[in-house]
C-alpha cells in the first residue's frame, strides 16, 4: 500500500464529510461508509499522529499480502501490538475484527463454485446443485473425511457496483469523471477516445445514456498467463480488468483505477467456454445499463441513477478468438477479412499476402508479377470493418454447447470460422458498436520484430526462409536466383538471400545488441537477452520489442543489407511510431492505412511468403482500428502486464510569504552570490527525467548521461549533443540552490563532406570522438533533454545514432483547484511520440536484389516432402492455444520445434 493510496483513502473520507446528511434507509452502503468514517477519525492509540484505527489495519493487510502471511501469524501480530503501543490502543484482536472494519470499503468477493468442465455455475438457479446438470461430474472433491466440502473448481467474483459507486465517493475523483463531457473536440486531433467517432455516434443512438457525464463507460481487458512459466505445473489464470474511460488522459489507463472483475483460476484454460463465468460480469453490466445504481456524488453533493455501457475488449490476439467466437486459425484466421480472406496455401502453412489488392485500382504495382507471387493483382478490398455481416453471420449460429465434457462431440465450426456467438451479444447495444475487440498493437510489434529478427539472422525456430520457403518459390516460378539447386551428390545449395546476414554480420549485430544502453526502466537490458550460442533473443517483453522494432532494429540493420531493405525497416518503424503517437489527426491516419499497404507490398519483394503469417497481416488493420478508437495506449495492454508501477511522490517546497514582489529573497540571495563551497553530484532527477554522469554510466549497463540542448549558432537554433560529465550545486541564502550540468558536447556544426555528423531522412549520426564548446559546457537542468547512443552499424566506429527519448507518463494537466490536486501520474507508460509526422513518402517503385551475389552459400542435406499443402491440415476443432508467458527461460527458447500446420507456431501465444 502506497502513501498515495493512502491519502487518496483520506481524501475520500474528509469528502463524506463536507456530504448533505443521509437517511439511514437509503443505502446500507452509506452507513457502512459512516462507520468507516468514525472509524477513520480514531487514533490507533492516544496521542498518535502518523495513524488513525483505519490507516493502521489498511497497513497491517498489505504488509499480510506482500510478505504472505497466515492468518494466525497476523493475530500473533496483533496481540503483540495490543501489548507494545499505549495503553488504550484501538489494535483490533484479531484478523476476524480488522476485516470486519475494512468491510465498509467494499473490498470483498464472492466465491463461486464451478463445473470442473466448465459447463455451468453452480450460481442462482444451480447454487444447490451437488452435480453438474450437462456432465453429471460432483461439484465438490471426493473427502472421505467429515467437515467442509471443497469445491474442484473456483471462480473470484468482485462484484462491479461497489467499485464503480467508490469512484464518485471522493469529490475530486468524481470531478474528473464528468472530464469527457468539459472537454470534448470537434477538431481534426483528438487525445481520448471521448474525441472518437464511435463515442460521438454512440451519444447519438443513446442520446438519454449520453445526457448524463456520470454515466460510466468500460473496457474490459482479459489476458492470461500461466503464473509458474515453464516450471512443470501446469496453470492458468485469467484476470478481467475493468477500464473506466470517463477519465481525462492522464488517468484512464492509471493502476488506481484499473478495478479487478473476474479471478479465473485452473490446470487449463477456458478458451470459448469463458462465457461460462462471463455471465456475472454481463448480468451486472444490463442491470447496470438498464436500471442503473443509485450513487451518491461527493463533487454536487447530491445522489444520482449511475449507468453503465460496456465499451470494448482489449486482448492479444489468441484470446480474440476466445472472447469472440471466431477461430484465429486456419485460411479464415483474419476476423476483419471474414470470409474474404487473400491467403496462399504454402508447404504445411498458410500464407497472408495480396496487399497489393488494397492499392488504388490504376496502381502499377497491381500489374507486377516476378516481383510477387507471379500473378498480377486485380481483385479490389476494403479496409472497414464488416460489421453488418459479422452480425449476418452470428444470427445463424446456434446450438453452441459449452464445456469441455468429454462425452461432448466435437464443436461445429459456423461459417465462415464462428464457433460460438459471445456473451458479450446480450448486451442489445453491442450490436451497433464498430470497434468491438481490439487488436493489442505490443503484440502485433512483437510477433512482426520476431519475424524479422528471426528471418535475418537465420535464428532456427524462428527462420521464415526455409528449405520449404525456397520451394514455395519454386512452386510460384519467382525468385529463380533464390531457388534450391540439387548437386550431383543429392545436397542442395541455399543462395544467400538479400535479406539474410552472413555468419561474420550477424555476429556484429549481436555485439551491436550488446552495446544498446537504455534509460533506467526504459525497457529491457537487451545486451542480456542475446544467447551467444544462437543468437536468440530470450526474455524480452512486449514493450521490449515495442522499443526495439520502432528505434532500434532498423539502425542496427542499416550496416549490412542494401539501402532499399533498410529503408523499408525505417518506414516501418515510422510507421509504428506514428501509429502510438499521443496525438492522432484523422487525416493522418488515412494516410496511415496507405503507408502500411505499400510498406508490406515493399516486405513481399523482400521476404518470402512464409514470412507473412496472420500477425504479420493484422498490421493492416491498426489504422482503421486508430480511426474508430483513437490512440492505441487506450486499448493496448501494457499497463496491465506491467508488473512494476513506480509512483513519482515528488514534494514541492513552499515559498515563504514575500512582503514585497518586487523585492524577493530570490533576487537577494543572486545579489550576495554563492557560497564558496559548492557541492557535486552523480546523479539528477529533474521534470521527472534522471540524469547521470558518464562516469556512473560507464560502469553501469543503463545510459543517462545523454544530453540534448537547444541553442543558438550562427543566428539559428541549433541542436547540441553530448554526454553530461557533472552535477553542480550552488548554495545561495535563505536555502536557495542552483543546479548547473558540466557536458560534454559533440562537434554537430562540421557538416561538410568531411564532417562530424551525418543526417538523412530517419537518422542523425554523430562523430563521437569530435569535440565542440569546450568554453561554455554549462547548462541548467530545464533545458536539457534525455537521448541515448546507438552504435551506428552503417559508419562504424566512431560514429553513433542518437536516439530522442520522449518523456514517459507526461500529459498537459489543467491546474486543480482546493489543493485537492490528484496523484501525479505514474510513469509506467510505454514509449510514444508526442504527435505523428506530418508526411512520409513510401517509395515502392525501386527494384530490391533478391540475392547476394558475393556471400557464401548454404548446403543443406535435403529437403522435406515437395507437395504437402494445408488444405487438410485444418479441422473443425476450435483447438485451444498453450498458456506461455513471454519470460521464456534458454530451455524452452532452444528446443523449440518447428511446425508449420495450420497456424504459425511461432506466432505470440502469451494470452
Amino acid at each position: 500500500m502506497r502513501d498515495g493510496d493512502l491519502r487518496g483513502i483520506d481524501a475520500l473520507v474528509e469528502d463524506r464529510k463536507r456530504g448533505e446528511p443521509i437517511n439511514a434507509t437509503q443505502h446500507e452502503e452509506v452507513q457502512n461508509f459512516d462507520k468507516l468514517l468514525n472509524d477513520s477519525q480514531h487514533e490507533i492509540y492516544p496521542g498518535s499522529k502518523d495513524y488513525t484505527m483505519l490507516k493502521f489495519v489498511i497497513e497491517v493487510f498489505n504488509m499480510k499480502v506482500i510478505n504472505h502471511w497466515t492468518n494466525k501469524l497476523l493475530d500473533m501480530f496483533l496481540k503483540f501490538q495490543i501489548k507494545l503501543l499505549p495503553e488504550g490502543n484501538l489494535v483490533p484482536k484479531n484478523t476476524y475484527e480488522a476485516r470486519k472494519l475494512l468491510s465498509g470499503l467494499g473490498l470483498s468477493y464472492e466465491l463461486i463454485d464451478a463445473c470442473i468442465n466448465e459447463c455451468i455455475l453452480f450460481w442462482k438457479e444451480n447454487a444447490a446443485l451437488d452435480r453438474c446438470p450437462k456432465c453429471n461430474v460432483s461439484r465438490y472433491k471426493i473427502n472421505c473425511a467429515r467437515g467442509k466440502k471443497i469445491a474442484r473448481k473456483i471462480l473470484r467474483y468482485f462484484p462491479l457496483t461497489p467499485r464503480l459507486k467508490r469512484l464518485f465517493m471522493s469529490r475530486v475523483i468524481a470531478e474528473a469523471m464528468r472530464w469527457h463531457m468539459n472537454n470534448s473536440n470537434d477538431g481534426e486531433e483528438s487525445k481520448h477516445p471521448a474525441h472518437s467517432g464511435e463515442w460521438k455516434e454512440f451519444d447519438v443512438k443513446h442520446s438519454e445514456f449520453a445526457c448524463e457525464a456520470r454515466n460510466v463507460r468500460l473496457g474490459i481487458e482479459i489476458d492470461g498467463f500461466n503464473p509458474f512459466g515453464y516450471m512443470s505445473n501446469s496453470y492458468s489464470m485469467w484476470p478481467v480488468i475493468l477500464i473506466p474511460y470517463n477519465l481525462p488522459p492522464w488517468l484512464v489507463m492509471k493502476d488506481l483505477f484499473l478495478m479487478l472483475t473476474l479471478l479465473i483460476l485452473g490446470d487449463k484454460q477456458s478458451g470459448i467456454d469463458i462465457d461460462v463465468y462471463l455471465i456475472t460480469l454481463v448480468n451486472g453490466l444490463k442491470e447496470l445499463w438498464h436500471t442503473g445504481t443509485l450513487t451518491y456524488d461527493a463533487a454536487s453533493c447530491e445522489w444520482f441513477q449511475m449507468r453503465v455501457a460496456f465499451w470494448w475488449t482489449l486482448h492479444d490476439w489468441p484470446a480474440l478468438g476466445d472472447i469472440s467466437g471466431w477461430r484465429t486459425k486456419g485460411h479464415y484466421s483474419c476476423y476483419t477479412c471474414n470470409d474474404e480472406p487473400y491467403f496462399e496455401s504454402l508447404r504445411s502453412k498458410t500464407a497472408y499476402t495480396n496487399h497489393r489488392a488494397y492499392l488504388p485500382e490504376d496502381h502499377a504495382e497491381r500489374r507486377k508479377r516476378l516481383a510477387y507471387n507471379g500473378k498480377p493483382e486485380s481483385r479490389k478490398r476494403s479496409l472497414e470493418l464488416p460489421m453488418e455481416k459479422i452480425q449476418e453471420q452470428l444470427n445463424n449460429v446456434s446450438g453452441v454447447i459449452f464445456g469441455k465434457n468429454p462425452a461432448n462431440k466435437k464443436r461445429k465450426r459456423h461459417k465462415p470460422n464462428w464457433t460460438k456467438r459471445s456473451i458479450l451479444y446480450k448486451l442489445t447495444y453491442v450490436e451497433d458498436t464498430k470497434l468491438l475487440h481490439n487488436i493489442d498493437v505490443m503484440h502485433c510489434e512483437k510477433n512482426f520484430s520476431e519475424n524479422i529478427v528471426g528471418t535475418m539472422l537465420g535464428i532456427d525456430g524462428k527462420n521464415k526462409d526455409t528449405d520449404k520457403a525456397r520451394k514455395d518459390l519454386e512452386d510460384k516460378g519467382i525468385r529463380k536466383d533464390l531457388w534450391l539447386t540439387q548437386r550431383p551428390d543429392g545436397s542442395y545449395v541455399k543462395p544467400c538471400a538479400s535479406f539474410a546476414l552472413t555468419l561474420k554480420e550477424r555476429e556484429a549485430f549481436f555485439e551491436f545488441l550488446k552495446s544498446v544502453k537504455y534509460l533506467d526502466g526504459y525497457a529491457a537490458n537487451i545486451s542480456r537477452s542475446v544467447k551467444a550460442t544462437n543468437g536468440r533473443l530470450t526474455g524480452l517483453k512486449s514493450h521490449d520489442y515495442h522499443i526495439l522494432i520502432q528505434q532500434i532494429l532498423p539502425i542496427g540493420m542499416r550496416g549490412f543489407v542494401d539501402k532499399e531493405i533498410s529503408t523499408t525497416l525505417f518506414e516501418l518503424a515510422s510507421f509504428f511510431q506514428d501509429l502510438c503517437s499521443k496525438t492522432l489527426r484523422h487525416s493522418e491516419l488515412e494516410k496511415l492505412e496507405e503507408r502500411i499497404v505499400l510498406i508490406l507490398c515493399k516486405l513481399e519483394k523482400i521476404f518470402p511468403p512464409a514470412f507473412f503469417d496472420v500477425m504479420v497481416h493484422l498490421a493492416v488493420h491498426l489504422p482503421r482500428e486508430a480511426i474508430l478508437g483513437v490512440q492505441v495506449h487506450y486499448r493496448w495492454m501494457y499497463p496491465i502486464e506491467s508488473l512494476f508501477l513506480i509512483e513519482l511522490d515528488q514534494k514541492i517546497k513552499q515559498l515563504r510569504a514575500n512582503k514585497s514582489t518586487e523585492a524577493t529573497d530570490e533576487l537577494w540571495s543572486l545579489a550576495n552570490g554563492p557560497n564558496l563551497l559548492v557541492k557535486e553530484h552523480y546523479v539528477c532527477i529533474t521534470n521527472g527525467l534522471r540524469f547521470r554522469t558518464r562516469e556512473v554510466d560507464d560502469r553501469r549497463w543503463s545510459l543517462n548521461s545523454g544530453v540534448l540542448a537547444h541553442g543558438d549558432h550562427e543566428g539559428k537554433m541549433h541542436n547540441y549533443y553530448g554526454h553530461l560529465i557533472k552535477v553542480w550545486e550552488f548554495e545561495y541564502m535563505c536555502e536557495n540552490t542552483v543546479l548547473l550540468f558540466q557536458c560534454e558536447w559533440y562537434n554537430t556544426g562540421n557538416t561538410g563532406q568531411n564532417g562530424t555528423i551525418q543526417t538523412d531522412k530517419y537518422c542523425t549520426s554523430i562523430n563521437v570522438k569530435s569535440r565542440w564548446c569546450q568554453s561554455d559546457p554549462f547548462i541548467l537542468p530545464s533545458q536539457a533533454k534525455q537521448v541515448f547512443y546507438l552504435n551506428d552499424t552503417k559508419w562504424g566506429e566512431p560514429w553513433q545514432v542518437v536516439q530522442l527519448v520522449k518523456q514517459r507518463g507526461v500529459f498537459d494537466l489543467p491546474e486543480v483547484g482546493d489543493g485537492e490536486p490528484l496523484d501525479s501520474p505514474e510513469c509506467t507508460d510505454a514509449f510514444q511520440q508526442e504527435s505523428m509526422t506530418s508526411e512520409v513518402l513510401i517509395d515502392i517503385e525501386g527494384n530490391i536484389r533478391f540475392h547476394r551475389v558475393y556471400a557464401e552459400v548454404e548446403v543443406i542435406a535435403g529437403v522435406g516432402p515437395l507437395h504437402e499443402t494445408t488444405e487438410n491440415l485444418t479441422d473443425d476443432v476450435d483447438e485451444e492455444h498453450e498458456i506461455i508467458g513471454e519470460d521464456i527461460n534458454d530451455k524452452a527458447g532452444e528446443d523449440d520445434e518447428i511446425s508449420d500446420a495450420g497456424m504459425d507456431p511461432n506466432m505470440d501465444y502469451d494470452a
